[in-house]
């Protein structure tokens, strides 16, 4: 190959490289303009509710819905222990039997959280399951194989749904310091559970209980979709205040990309023009 041969294919091949990454830049912007949310929607991850900021004294009024709120703690524990020991047991299903020792082992944390608040508040607590949860554990004593795991998914399942909206109620209502955070803690067991027993694949969707409808719109009611309209528009308006500067940084950084290039990789004109060839 002659000299000047070699000098044209490495132009060519600077220049393949140059149209690469030029390519690249322009994809990359792209996609961002056709996806403008993408660029300010930086995921900061879902938070856990901060406990240690919740005080712990006893103090406040006690209720009996906060009394009836920590026994159906404690019953939920009575039964769902052993229910999940059951699982790791009879199950073939290693997803269930893997949920059943997790909301097992969860529950007997919890169970010490609610008995340590019954101390401190001087809350009587049962020890043993109520008649339902008794039948419920009969049930899934008496089943073998894939009806056994349909029987525990469906069983705790229907009794989380049950619980949450009652823990929702004592969180925000409750006048009592120990209830309050007791509340907050069974409310993240109670999600983590209820995401387990849906991770199982079988959990019949269809056969819970539905919503009530909504109630009839008041004034104020009616009043809240224009204010919710008015914090859409403004986040929005917000939204789009930040991603405009993040989208004029990436267009610089792709122009920026492909300047650097082309100074990188795109041949010399004026180092060819004093290239003198030997033929």
């Amino acid at each position: 190959m002659s000299a000047v041969e070699g000098v044209r294919v490495h132009a060519v091949e600077r220049g393949s490289r140059w149209r690469r990454l030029t390519g690249v830049a322009v994809t990359a912007l792209a996609l961002i303009l056709l996806q403008p949310h993408a660029a300010s929607a930086v995921e900061p991850g879902v938070p856990d509710p901060p406990n240690q900021l919740i005080t712990d004294t006893g103090e406040g009024d006690l209720s009996d819905a906060d009394k009836d709120f920590a026994t159906k703690v404690r019953l939920a524990g009575l039964w769902e222990i052993p229910a999940g020991e059951m699982a790791q047991q009879k199950s073939k299903d290693p997803r269930i039997q893997a949920i059943g020792k997790d909301i097992s082992a969860q529950h007997v944390i919890l169970d010490k959280m609610v008995r340590a608040a019954s101390r401190k508040l001087d809350i009587p607590l049962p020890d043993k399951p109520n008649a339902d949860q008794q039948k419920w554990l009969g049930e899934m004593r008496a089943a073998e194989g894939t009806d056994f795991d349909q029987i525990y998914i469906d069983r705790l399942r229907a009794a989380h749904g049950k619980i949450f909206p009652a823990i929702a109620t004592i969180r925000t209502s409750t006048r009592n310091d120990t209830i309050r955070k007791l509340a907050q803690r069974a409310n993240q067991f109670v999600m983590t559970h209820l995401t387990l027993l849906e991770s199982s694949g079988i959990v019949d969707f269809a056969a819970l209980p539905t919503a009530p409808p909504p109630a009839a719109a008041t004034s104020s009611a009616a009043a809240a979709p224009a204010a919710l309209s008015a914090s859409e528009s403004s986040s929005q308006s917000t939204s789009a205040l930040v991603s405009t500067p993040i989208l004029i940084a990436v267009v610089v950084a792709a122009f920026g990309i492909a300047a650097f290039a082309s100074r990188r990789f795109l041949p010399d004109t004026r180092r060819r023009r004093r290239y003198r060839s030997p033929f």
